[in-house]
């Protein structure tokens, strides 16, 4: 699995005749693209991650600082709960492998005064309380899955003029979902609309990217700053908001290992 993010960090084409599509890429080389897309060496960024109830009310908010790497093209990311204090110095770590292995995750929890590894079986476990999972935090490897492409051009939520893909698990054991649906900007190559659904093929979460900010560092890179994660079946949600987004301001390596999480020290 690789990372996306939270955490995380989306051409024109020809024809489509009734009936067959006869499209100038398809979906597979869309799913690549977004996997390639140039993400910076380093961020920095605060975020507000809201829970939000079915009626709009919300129920917490908490502030993280989120710090993340890309080295040797593997990307690794930290997050540091600020507060409130039933969440205050947990603090999470991803690191991502190379090929088909999955990424590896620890999480910190003071309560338990202990770092401890977050085993591939808890995937669709939910992420500190939110609408992501632990496996939502990471994306998959596009050979996981086979890339249809539905549509050349649609527009979609703040967004217009996006390719929409399916994709689904080559091993069904492999995912959570049956097969998810996304949008994808042309320019950017970011998935800005998900729709992810069950074992049973229904519509279980909606992730949508509400924002992309623009922003430069040895290079300029199209950031998502504000993304809503819905359960549409219970109609429970999480926003993530990123702001103060610092990139390519080398962070010390001492961050991205477990003995970071554990005494909060580099």
């Amino acid at each position: 699995m690789k990372l996306t993010k939270m955490l995380a960090a989306a051409v024109a084409v020809i024809g489509c005749t009734a009936g067959t599509a006869a499209f100038a890429i398809d979906g597979t080389e869309i799913m690549q693209n977004v996997f390639d897309r140039q993400k910076p060496d380093f961020t920095k960024a605060a975020v507000t991650l809201s829970l939000i109830e079915k009626s709009g009310k919300v129920t917490e908010t908490r502030n993280v600082g989120e710090y993340g790497r890309c080295k040797n093209n593997l990307s690794d990311m930290v997050m540091i709960f600020v507060s409130p204090a039933a969440v205050k110095d947990t603090r999470f770590l991803q690191k991502e492998n190379e090929g088909n292995k999955a990424d590896d995750k620890w999480i910190f929890v003071p309560a338990l005064r202990s770092t401890r590894r977050v085993a591939s079986s808890e995937g669709d476990k939910a992420f500190v309380g939110t609408d992501f999972t632990y496996d939502d935090m990471s994306s998959r490897e596009v050979s996981d899955d086979t890339h249809e492409l539905l549509k050349e051009s649609e527009d979609k939520g703040n967004f217009k003029d996006l390719y929409v893909v399916k994709s689904t698990p080559k091993d069904a054991k492999s995912s959570q979902y049956s097969y998810r649906i996304s949008w994808i900007t042309k320019d950017s190559w970011i998935p800005t609309y998900v729709e992810l659904y069950d074992k049973k093929g229904k519509l279980l979460k909606i992730n949508e990217i509400k924002a992309i900010t623009p922003k430069t560092g040895n290079k300029t890179y199209n950031i998502p700053s504000e993304n809503v994660m819905t359960n549409v079946q219970t109609g429970h949600s999480t926003v993530l908001k990123m702001v103060n987004i610092e990139v390519d301001k080398p962070l010390p390596d001492g961050y991205f290992t477990p003995n970071f999480l554990t005494t909060g020290r580099l």
